[in-house]
């Protein structure tokens, strides 16, 4: 017998905001077909008795919250974990099609009711620096209005990074007529510090994401977004993994290891300034 995996939906674009009918028959099907980086094509099985965990990566949930046929149908796993990405920035150049984050915080009770707030983990990834004229600008203060919502909620996994400029993140700022700023150690340090003073207040865990140790500060864990250890300990049938690092991911990342079935031929529409994944943002 095959050993149930974790699959993930996506890292390489909003499923569950953009593709959920594509999600939806392959479930039915019992199987998907994905176009991997490089040219790869590979099929994996979506039966229950595969899937360990369905995680679902999105800015934007309200498509699957919507669609009740759909939840039916995703109930058919032992376990959905959500990795819900709000950063404040929704509406803005930074992510133009994303949600304004007022919209994407009421989604957060209903996917909390339906799966339960311990099986959400909240990105507040990645915090982004930039100039506007003379002023320095960024959405780390918007923390301060999530956390009392994640609090409401009962969700208390907070995962958190520091932009990564990629070249092509860079030239699309340039682009959009902005100038990006990346911090120094001890800025990040301070930041970090203050993340921690408002999460502390409101009972929230926080993780860091594919961040050099030496910026981390005592009081946050390098984190792992899909992580075995976690997914095993609230599984409802008590389905035990053990997974190594997943070796597809960066250096950094602590992700245990997963099948993702997102395909870059899957364009996401979120057009997020700053993404390493999509390899064509248009810029209006």
């Amino acid at each position: 017998m095959v050993a149930p995996a974790i699959i993930s939906a996506s890292r390489r674009t909003d499923i569950p905001a953009f593709y959920l009918d594509w999600l939806v028959e392959g479930v039915k099907r019992g199987e998907v077909v994905v176009k991997g980086p490089y040219g790869r094509v590979y099929r994996v099985k979506m039966t229950p008795d595969r899937v360990h965990t369905l995680v679902l990566w999105s800015k934007n949930f309200g498509p699957l919250l919507e669609n009740r046929e759909a939840r039916r149908i995703l109930d058919s796993y032992s376990q959905l974990y959500f990795l819900f990405t709000i950063t404040g920035l929704g509406g803005t150049p930074w992510e133009q099609g994303v949600p304004p984050p007022e919209r994407a915080m009421v989604q957060l009770r209903p996917l909390a009711e339906w799966w339960g707030p311990e099986r959400i983990g909240l990105r507040f990834d990645p915090v982004v620096y930039w100039w506007e004229g003379k002023e320095l600008r960024t959405n780390l203060y918007f923390f301060e209005k999530l956390a009392p919502v994640l609090e409401r909620v009962g969700i208390k996994r907070v995962i958190f990074s520091f932009v990564a400029w990629y070249p092509k993140a860079r030239r699309r700022t340039k682009m959009a007529g902005l100038e990006f700023y990346d911090p120094s150690v001890e800025e990040k340090k301070r930041a970090q510090e203050y993340l921690l003073k408002v999460a502390s207040a409101h009972g929230l865990e926080l993780e860091a994401c594919s961040q050099p140790p030496q910026i981390l500060i005592p009081g946050i864990k390098r984190g792992s977004c899909i992580n075995a250890e976690l997914l095993s300990r609230l599984h409802p049938q008590g389905w035990k993994l053990s997974l190594p690092k997943d070796p597809g991911q960066r250096s950094l990342c602590g992700c245990s290891k997963s099948i993702d079935i997102g395909s870059y031929s899957l364009a996401c529409h979120h057009l997020c300034l700053y993404c390493y994944a999509n390899p064509k943002v248009r810029i209006y």
